[in-house]
């Protein structure tokens, strides 16, 4: 008994730097222990990373089995606690938590400790489509052009949600083909509302901060600030890119090939796609993005 109680207090003592806040309480949404996601991910076993996102070490996202055999994503975040980002966490929170469409990520839960914010969400079979386009195995299937068009019809329906049927309206802020995410029909998702603003009815922009992935940004957000849907339209435009060409939106690697070009928009105008590339695969993509004939 006096071994088990001294190491109860050992224990809970390694455990105090990452003792749960137990003020936030968002609802319907699961507040998952520090413990519970521990076990889950196999201590954050580095087999169990299925990325590193946005900002390195500070940023990982675990494959996780909960007690009840459901598999998770759990995205990690460490970060310092200050007012700022305490509200931006809760502001996102919220927003992913009313925010409820079949192709926007759902998200099962949360756990805060003062050092890191944990967001759990349902595991995605594909990954993103980021992923598959770019990092695909030799034992998974390809995007073919139904799966694309699927991808972007998905995607888009789960935008226009954020734009015209939430109260206050969403942007996105981030709309990237790392940012949708597949299941095992290759269904899409969109994703990651981090960087997400809300705007009010009776406005129709509002001046920000910009936030946002280098080869995504609208000019017109990066010049003056102004945030609108028209943002997000935007970022769609340069995934529909990502999934027609198969190229990042920013890749340094293209200033070897000699054209200088490492903006995925800039090396579309150079190359003269779509319309050589169209020339080529014309009946393919007139069939699945017909959008861009007109």
């Amino acid at each position: 008994m006096a071994f088990t109680c001294c190491c109860l207090r050992k224990s809970q003592k390694n455990l105090s730097s990452v003792e749960e806040d137990t003020t936030l309480d968002l609802g319907q949404l699961k507040k998952f222990s520090w413990q519970e996601l521990k076990v889950a991910t196999d201590n954050f076993s580095n087999e169990n990373i299925l990325s590193r996102d946005g900002f390195g070490p500070f940023c990982k996202v675990y494959k996780g089995v909960l007690e009840d055999g459901s598999l998770v994503a759990i995205k990690r975040l460490k970060s310092e606690r200050t007012p700022g980002r305490e509200a931006q966490f809760q502001k996102v929170m919220e927003t992913i938590a009313m925010a409820k469409h079949q192709n926007l990520l759902k998200l099962f839960g949360f756990c805060i400790t003062p050092t890191e914010r944990l967001l759990v969400y349902p595991f995605m079979a594909n990954g993103s489509a980021a992923s598959q386009l770019r990092d695909q195995r030799p034992s998974q299937p390809s995007l073919d052009w139904p799966i694309r068009k699927q991808i972007a019809l998905g995607s888009a329906k789960g935008l226009s949600y954020l734009h015209e049927h939430c109260k206050p309206r969403i942007v996105h802020c981030d709309v990237k083909a790392a940012n949708v995410f597949l299941d095992e029909d290759f269904q899409a998702y969109v994703g990651d509302f981090a960087l997400c603003k809300l705007i009010n009815f009776n406005k129709t922009q509002i001046i920000c901060t910009v936030d946002g992935t280098i080869g995504h940004i609208a000019p017109e957000y990066l010049s003056n600030g102004r945030c609108s849907e028209k943002i997000d339209v935007y970022g769609y435009g340069i995934m529909l890119l990502e999934l027609i060409t198969g190229q990042k939106a920013f890749d340094l690697s293209r200033l070897s090939k000699d054209d200088d070009n490492v903006m995925l928009l800039d090396w579309v105008r150079l190359h003269n796609i779509p319309f050589d590339f169209v020339n080529k695969k014309k009946a393919v993509l007139t069939q699945y993005f017909p959008f861009f004939f007109f």
